[in-house]
């Protein structure tokens, strides 16, 4: 992504337990890119945004178990942190500011597929954390006339995804023979999307003219959790014993599913199939035991 633009590149990052440096191993050195360690929820951090063109919050916690166990640090971040940005991005006159969201705001859905002007339903203190940053977001460029722009994208895999995500944890634990735990009956769906698909799909409604608008970005690659495990052991030639079925956490989505119209009016549609997306997934964490070792440990 880096070589589509002529500008300098700044990233900020607090390199928390999910964050790795060497994740930027491949940029670091070209001189149009800087990295500065720093939280969005510090005044003081967010004056990097004083000379910049546009803004791309991807800054959250994450992790969904996390945030039923310590609610806090997400409403920190994914609030506070949001407004924070919102605030340097309105006094600094950001020309764009993205705000990088997620399906989960919608909630769960039994049939059918959320469009963009669908309620926000949230069931964890994560994914309402999210709609919290996408409701100031939204504000602010109805109020300010700041230049806002939202995606919010279905589930991310590939390469350099933490260990503690569905996907890299079933690979990782089936590498090693450990059983590959699945919440409840397995059952829960989740459209998938490989990263590269995602970034681009970001990049596609960055390009857009028009703010004030909120983009879906889905693959149409609805599985449930326990055929992932399946195809996984499959891929690895490991036996579905190791599966083992694990008390389901509160509030569990059944299913989520986004309407992504919108952006394929914008010219944008994924360009990997889901098995062989899979498939280079899941040889990236077979072949690099180094980098998932380390994390782990």
């Amino acid at each position: 992504m880096l070589e589509k633009y002529d500008s300098e590149i700044v990233v900020l990052d607090k390199l928390t337990y999910a964050g790795n440096l060497e994740n930027l191993n491949k940029v670091q050195k070209n001189p149009r890119f800087t990295f500065l360690k720093g939280d969005i929820c510090d005044k003081r951090a967010v004056k990097v945004i004083k000379g910049c063109d546009a803004v791309f919050n991807f800054a959250a916690e994450t992790h969904v178990d996390r945030s039923i166990i310590d609610a806090g640090s997400f409403v920190e971040t994914d609030v506070m942190g949001t407004y924070r940005l919102l605030e340097a991005a309105r006094k600094y006159d950001v020309e764009r500011y993205v705000q990088i969201s997620t399906d989960e705001v919608y909630g769960s859905i039994e049939e059918g597929s959320f469009k963009e002007t669908d309620i926000l339903e949230p069931s964890s203190p994560y994914s309402a954390s999210k709609a919290g940053g996408d409701l100031l977001a939204h504000a602010y460029f109805v109020t300010y006339g700041l230049p806002v722009l939202i995606t919010r994208s279905s589930n991310n895999f590939g390469p350099y995804q933490h260990p503690e995500k569905l996907i890299p944890k079933l690979i990782i634990n089936a590498l090693q023979n450990k059983p590959l735990p699945i919440y409840g009956d397995g059952g829960n769906v989740r459209d998938w999307i490989y990263v590269t698909d995602n970034c681009e799909g970001i990049d596609v409604v960055f390009q857009k003219e028009r703010a004030g608008e909120i983009y879906n970005i889905g693959a149409c690659n609805e599985e449930m959790n326990i055929d992932i495990a399946k195809f996984i052991l499959k891929e690895l030639v490991r036996s579905e014993s190791l599966i083992e079925f694990v008390k389901d956490r509160p509030g569990h989505d059944r299913r989520y599913s986004l309407d992504c119209s919108n952006i394929r009016k914008l010219g944008w549609k994924p360009r990997h199939e889901f098995e062989d997306a899979m498939r280079k997934t899941i040889g990236w964490y077979r072949d690099n035991e180094r980098w998932w070792r380390k994390i782990m440990e």
